[in-house]
């Protein structure tokens, strides 16, 4: 399913960072990590690495984030995301050396894996572009999860069959015995709480 251009859109509001740089505001650090957590894992796991080693990977990113949050600069030209890609792949990159230099013989997978994870072959702003793919994809994940506690399971059936896996209004109308009508009205709804939702949480 193509992301409505309205969630592609967002990025991380400077208020949420300003906030991140108090170390004591946890809620700042959860509405951080339930976002961005699973889509740095799901980086760290596109290169080739194990999962122990990506949990711990994440754990460092998220010391380093902590360690580096209070030099970003918000009101700067730079992208949070791209900061936040570069601080992922140069984890990885350290972790996987780590383990290069604890091996008793020349493992080829761990060679391939730093080749990955370093992107010697992707200029930066691909490496940027994918992170926000993830970002997106994941923004989608978390709203409609929340989404989903709030509808009937019927209507959430009917939107995600035909609005997410692509299914034929017909056929899942047919499928669910509704009309094509109320899945029109569940899968407009449903989408309109998404987005309200995503707004309200990552838009001052």
């Amino acid at each position: 399913m193509n992301l409505d251009p309205s969630i592609s859109d967002y990025t991380t509001r400077p208020s949420l960072l300003l906030r991140m740089r108090d170390a004591r505001d946890q809620g700042a650090w959860a509405e951080f990590t339930a976002i961005y957590e699973p889509v740095i894992y799901r980086m760290i796991k596109r290169r080739g690495v194990q999962d122990a080693d990506a949990r711990e990977i994440i754990q460092e990113v998220l010391m380093s984030v902590v360690g580096a949050i209070d030099r970003f600069d918000v009101d700067g030209n730079g992208s949070f995301r791209g900061w936040l890609s570069r601080i992922t792949r140069n984890a990885t990159v350290d972790r996987l050396r780590m383990l290069r230099r604890f091996e008793t013989s020349n493992d080829s997978g761990i060679e391939r894996a730093i080749d990955a994870a370093a992107e010697h072959l992707l200029p930066e702003d691909v490496l940027c572009q994918e992170f926000d793919t993830q970002y997106r994809q994941q923004l989608f994940r978390w709203a409609a999860s929340q989404v989903r506690t709030r509808t009937g399971e019927l209507n959430w059936i009917a939107f995600w069959k035909t609005s997410v896996e692509g299914q034929s209004i017909a056929k899942v109308a047919k499928e669910l015995d509704i009309s094509e009508g109320a899945i029109y009205v569940a899968r407009c709804r449903i989408l309109k709480r998404i987005r309200e939702l995503v707004h309200q949480r990552l838009e001052d």
